[in-house]
């Protein structure tokens, strides 16, 4: 590894040229199939009322000691952080910390993942995107207060951010993938920044006290501008000052491999160390689409499409996760957030990531419905005990029905694994 603290740039001219590149099989033609899920959460409700709660990201903790005993670890943003158990029902709830000051940005958990270490034990670890940090807890499915306990070292420094003025901007900590490298044990978090196109490598460090903290390795930035196969030049429309983002990402233990989703762009393949040259795997529809930005509806009005996007995702690209096999098989799921599907790629590289199939999460009946505009994802396939002997999916739902009346209502679908890999199969 390079020296901690140092960053690499990739050129945006220099990446472009590989994303243009970017093919796949013809996508199949017909509905996607749809699987339904067993259970969902009960609904969390970005108001007042609810505690400006909103479901964002889950991570699925198996627990080996008594699998039907296992935990969904998950973020609500403002409303901290939820534990469920495999009947999708809270047995936890954490709240966000407050920003230092009455003026100061408050705490706002983005997204989550699980650290399985000899070193650390069992961690969850969750991005604040209000306070720029990572926050970090220990599970223990026994603990008599609740199984997640906070092991932050109270000394983290902000991930991205210089000052608490640069924090109150809220260009920080958003996207979030952990790994332990199986060669040295040492477990690190990768981490985007909100409104940017950077990511940076975070080693968690274990400290006397018991508490963990993190240490920056290096930084990378993705592009934010692509040469298009017609010789002009593209950025994907936002908000003045804005650059499109990453925030699903997941890591691939057996080799080392990071998928990205840059949420207006498609996903990236890099190296998990940050290292190498980032490959574009698949575009969204959107991609090379101009678009205005109309201050008056915070919109942006898109143009004549030239026909170089992708065929399989709408923006925006959201929760990516793994479905793994023993035998190094498997699938990579992705949220296409903007028509309310998952892709399914190969999870082999030397397959080169290819497209697998899709499917949607529909309504199992009228009180259960499915997920739309899903935001974060995550897949075990594992088996967890008599209710999900297949493994799980659990996806995010942004538009959670029948609802309570016109409160923003989100919450988490729980799904056989078995029935999506089956779909995706067929």
């Amino acid at each position: 590894m390079l020296a901690p603290g140092k960053s690499l740039v990739v050129l945006a001219t220099a990446v472009a040229a590989l994303a243009v590149a970017a093919t796949g099989p013809v996508e199949a033609t017909g509905p996607l199939p749809a699987v339904t899920p067993r259970a969902e959460t009960a609904a969390l409700h970005d108001d007042e009322a609810g505690g400006d709660a909103d479901a964002d990201d889950p991570a699925i903790w198996r627990n080996p000691a008594d699998p039907d005993r296992s935990l969904v670890v998950a973020t609500a943003k403002q409303g901290g952080l939820r534990v469920y158990d495999l009947d999708a029902r809270e047995v936890q709830s954490i709240p966000a910390p407050a920003g230092p000051g009455a003026d100061d940005a408050p705490g706002r958990f983005n997204n989550v993942d699980l650290v399985h270490s000899a070193r650390l034990g069992d961690l969850a670890v969750t991005t604040d995107r209000g306070n720029d940090r990572l926050r970090i807890y220990r599970i223990d499915r026994n603990r008599a207060g609740g199984p997640l306990a906070d092991v932050t070292d109270r000394t983290v420094p902000a991930v991205f951010s210089a000052s608490q003025d640069e924090i109150n901007e809220q260009r920080t900590a958003y996207g979030l993938a952990t790994f332990t490298d199986p060669a040295t044990g040492r477990s690190f978090a990768l981490v985007s920044r909100r409104e940017r196109t950077r990511l940076a490598l975070l080693e968690l460090t274990s400290r006397a006290d018991g508490s963990v903290g993190y240490r920056k390795v290096r930084t990378l930035d993705l592009p934010h501008s692509f040469r298009l196969p017609d010789g002009t030049s593209w950025s994907p429309c936002g908000e003045p000052g804005e650059l499109p983002q990453v925030e699903g990402m997941v890591v691939d233990p057996a080799n080392g491999m990071l998928y990205a989703g840059q949420e207006d762009v498609g996903i990236w393949r890099l190296k998990a160390d940050l290292t190498g040259t980032p490959k574009l795997i698949d575009k969204v529809r959107e991609y090379g689409v101009p678009g205005t930005y109309d201050e008056a509806t915070e919109e942006c009005a898109a143009g004549a499409d030239p026909g170089f996007g992708g065929k399989r995702l709408t923006a925006d690209v959201e929760g990516l996760t793994l479905v793994r096999e023993d035998d190094g098989d498997g699938l990579l799921l992705a949220s296409s957030q903007g028509d309310d599907t998952f892709a399914a790629y190969d999870r082999e590289v030397s397959d080169a990531n290819e497209y697998e199939g899709g499917f949607r999460v529909a309504a199992a009946s009228a009180t259960l419905d499915g997920s739309e505009e899903c935001d974060g994802a995550a897949a075990l396939n594992e088996p967890l005990g008599r209710r999900y002997p297949n493994g799980l999916l659990v996806v995010q739902d942004g538009h959670d029905a029948p609802g309570d009346g016109d409160r923003p209502s989100t919450n988490f679908k729980f799904v056989d694994l078995g029935k999506v890999t089956d779909a995706v199969d067929d």
